[in-house]
């Protein structure tokens, strides 16, 4: 008898055990990028059971021209969501719903006005994909990762639309203060390193007198620095604005032929993941522009 009641003693103390292996993984949230990370973060901001991590490092900027590693191939395996940026971010996207046909696609650009790339050089796509650097697209992208995560995610549906509606509260504050600031400023024309900051300067009255490059991995040809320089001239030598993701000595250039001065400007495809992040970078950009553009000509 007494073994009897020692082995179900024994029985009843690896019970628990036995519940903690049974427990379900957490889901496996992933963003294909930095910004769509850092929204996604925010609306999963203290969500239980999910797991958000992104595909490419915090370092990797714009996914141009990106190819999938093996070990993205695995991650995805393992995810039951995607979160894209879309509007031809992704060039990889085709390919991907055949080889993981359960895998959820959330598309954050959808129900953003998209602006075509312009020129003729262009391989990435027929939209500039840059949306999320003017903060009311960034404020659809959040509608978008609530609708899909609250679907995904139905019992969390009520803390994910919660954040989400704080989120963009915040966003919209954002906005506000951007277009008081920028609409004071004397002057609204710049020149930009390469083609991220369109939706930005629609959305602020700003004019892009010309784009360094193209493709911002790739060296500037003769004639077409040849062609910003005198772009510059013609728009009475601009502000230049470098990124702090890539190298500016085509900018540099310009500066010395133009005597145009150089400041910089983030478009957020790297940073410290922070909560604040969106909004720190904009502000951060927003001093720049006060120091760049607020001395009248």
């Amino acid at each position: 008898m007494k073994r009897i009641i020692a082995f179900c003693l024994s029985l009843l103390l690896l019970l628990p055990l036995a519940g903690c292996g049974a427990a379900a993984e957490d889901v496996s949230v992933m963003a294909t990028f930095y910004p769509v990370y850092i929204l996604a973060e925010n609306v999963l901001d203290g969500v239980e059971g999910v797991r958000l991590s992104s595909m490419t490092p915090p370092a990797t900027g714009c996914l141009h021209d990106y190819q999938l590693l093996t070990s993205d191939m695995k991650a995805l395996a393992k995810a039951q969501a995607l979160l894209v940026n879309g509007a031809g971010m992704e060039s990889f996207l085709p390919d991907l719903a055949g080889q993981f046909p359960s895998l959820k696609i959330i598309d954050c650009s959808q129900g953003v006005e998209l602006l075509a790339e312009e020129g003729e050089e262009h391989d990435h796509g027929e939209y500039n994909a840059h949306i999320w650097l003017a903060p009311q697209n960034a404020v659809q992208m959040v509608k978008n990762l609530r609708d899909g995560l609250s679907e995904l995610l139905p019992d969390k549906a009520e803390q994910i639309r919660a954040n989400a509606e704080q989120y963009i509260a915040r966003l919209e504050a954002l906005d506000a203060e951007l277009r008081e600031a920028i609409a004071a400023l004397p002057n609204k024309k710049i020149v930009t390193f390469h083609e991220a900051f369109p939706y930005f300067a629609k959305a602020y009255g700003l004019e892009v007198a010309a784009v360094v490059a193209l493709e911002p991995d790739e060296p500037i040809s003769p004639r077409m620095l040849k062609r910003v320089i005198q772009q510059v001239k013609e728009a009475g030598n601009p502000p230049l604005f470098s990124e702090p993701q890539y190298e500016n000595t085509a900018l540099r250039t310009v500066a010395q032929e133009t005597g145009a001065r150089v400041y910089e400007l983030d478009p957020l495809v790297t940073g410290d993941g922070a909560l604040t992040a969106y909004e720190d970078t904009m502000r951060r950009n927003l001093d720049v522009l006060r120091q760049a553009l607020g001395e009248s000509k």
